[in-house]
């Protein structure tokens, strides 16, 4: 099976964040509010301040994607460069408030207050939420102001995760050997029955 890394040529970038059940990254954000915390699922709620924190791209990590028209499947990635990329282009075209719920319908009212590439894995901030992600990684707070967004999606557990919406150039890298392609269809087979089973 073929891993493509993804690539950043001029007119390529993040247009839009969308707010997914099941994010490729397999990253869930946390839901922060006031006082008391509660978990649902494998968010956590903190009543009512309706923010939301998490990955919104991890480096190095293989992305399954199913073949397309008869394509056979194959996976993709983005090094730490294209990630920092990507994340500084998002903030420098003006791109903090696009977002969309399970990349269909546009969203109103949710927009990124924080954008930042983790440099320190035992002292970043994402660790004071509970979030324990690799260096490199794109992390995202925003804002939910739609309340009936945050009410009928967040807590509705409809949502879980940010999935990035935008335009990549791909070249081939390298096949997976069979060793590798084992551990990563594994920890993607045990994800979805984490998932499910939660």
């Amino acid at each position: 099976m073929k891993l493509f890394e993804m690539t950043m040529g001029e007119n390529d970038g993040v247009y839009a964040m969308s707010l997914v059940e099941a994010p490729a990254t397999e990253e869930q954000f946390i839901a922060l509010a006031t006082d008391v915390q509660k978990e649902i699922k494998l968010s956590t709620l903190v009543e009512d301040k309706q923010i939301l924190i998490g990955a919104a791209l991890v480096p190095e990590k293989p992305i399954f994607r199913a073949g397309q028209d008869g394509n056979e499947d194959y996976y993709i990635y983005f090094s730490k460069q294209t990630v920092a990329q990507a994340a500084q282009d998002f903030v420098k075209n003006g791109m903090q408030s696009n977002f969309t719920l399970e990349h269909g319908q546009k969203v109103d009212g949710v927009n990124v207050i924080e954008s930042w590439i983790v440099e320190d894995e035992k002292n970043d901030k994402s660790r004071s939420y509970g979030l324990d992600v690799p260096k490199g990684t794109w992390m995202l707070m925003s804002k939910v102001e739609d309340t009936n967004l945050w009410k009928d999606y967040v807590k509705g557990n409809k949502v879980f995760g940010y999935s990035l919406e935008g335009k990549f150039g791909s070249e081939v890298r390298r096949e997976l050997s069979d060793d590798r392609l084992d551990s990563v269809v594994n920890n993607i087979t045990k994800a979805v029955k984490d998932y499910y089973n939660n």
